[in-house]
């Protein structure tokens, strides 16, 4: 029994590395691009199936082992630890300490066998599409910025080869190495290798013009959950990794994006700020700024606004 709590928990301890190395293979180009991501789902279909198994061990165990202990009164159910009601008594002793440690292995198999057997069907969803969330989410914005312009284009992700059985061939191959030198990949017919990259470009240009100059009106001291700019602001903040801004009074902000009562922009910069600092953006508070007058003329929201509402 105790070698069997062993392996559970060194299954639980394992599958959390293999958590951290999947989740940091699917920020990469695609989900054929990693030499590893057809050895790391592998692993995710092991894992649970190893655990299944000890479940179903730890289950028979405690099952086998309560089955001569358990006596049965009038409304009431009683568990003789001590030892089993049959002779000869058991090879291996099963007390208290043996069947908590046996529960608590099984608790870990059990939760193992769900988390890692969803990050399998989400590595296998990315298989199969050729598409990382990060690309799923530029193939959406270009069909947004098609959409706004009104334009005579089909974006087309040139990574999809359009079958997810042809996917799937080129991340499982018998050599064990996806296809792809890791510079050129296959495409499907009739796209350019640098489409993602082109459609990337029009986006962040595009987010340029879009942009709506504000002026900051109140101070924000950069806190993530302000308590004196109201409560709104402070249950519907952002729940995102991406910094907030410090604001002073009299700042111009360009503002990209937005919420319902949060902003993200860059902070226009002049010449008292230090040498070396490019950028300062993040979010912001929407109560702390107005439009420029200036601005007037580009009333549209901020790009991904409307969504948020």
């Amino acid at each position: 029994m105790p070698c069997l709590l062993v392996l559970a928990l060194s299954l639980w301890g394992g599958n959390r590395k293999i958590l951290r190395i999947a989740c940091t293979s699917s920020i990469v180009k695609s989900a054929k691009h990693t030499r590893l991501h057809g050895h790391i789902t592998a692993e995710n279909v092991t894992a649970p199936l190893g655990c299944i198994h000890a479940a179903f061990i730890f289950v028979m165990t405690m099952y086998t082992q309560l089955y001569n202990r358990l006596s049965f009164g009038w409304n009431t159910v009683k568990i003789d630890m001590s030892a089993a009601r049959r002779d000869p008594l058991p090879l291996i002793p099963f007390g208290l300490a043996a069947f908590a440690a046996t529960l608590f292995a099984l608790g870990l198999a059990l939760g193992t066998t769900i988390a890692v057997g969803m990050l399998f069907f989400i590595q296998m969803k990315i298989i199969l599409r050729n598409k990382t969330s990060i690309e799923s989410w530029i193939e959406e914005k270009a069909k947004d910025r098609i959409q706004y312009y009104q334009l005579d284009e089909v974006f087309v992700f040139p990574y999809d080869m359009g079958s997810r059985w042809k996917n799937f061939k080129q991340v499982f191959t018998w050599s064990g190495v996806p296809e792809g030198d890791g510079l050129a990949w296959p495409i499907r017919e009739g796209c350019h290798q640098y489409d993602l990259t082109i459609e990337q470009l029009k986006q962040k240009a595009d987010k340029r013009v879009r942009s709506v100059r504000y002026r900051v009106i109140e101070d924000y001291s950069g806190a993530c959950c302000p308590l004196n700019k109201g409560i709104k602001t402070f249950f519907t903040s952002p729940c995102t990794e991406e910094p907030r801004i410090r604001l002073q009074r009299g700042e111009f902000i360009l503002a990209t994006r937005g919420l319902r009562y949060w902003l993200y922009g860059d902070k226009i910069l002049d010449d008292s700020f230090v040498e070396g600092v490019s950028r300062i953006r993040g979010w912001f508070p929407r109560n702390c700024v107005e439009k420029c007058p200036c601005d007037a003329e580009t009333d549209q929201a901020p790009e991904g606004e409307k969504k948020n509402r």
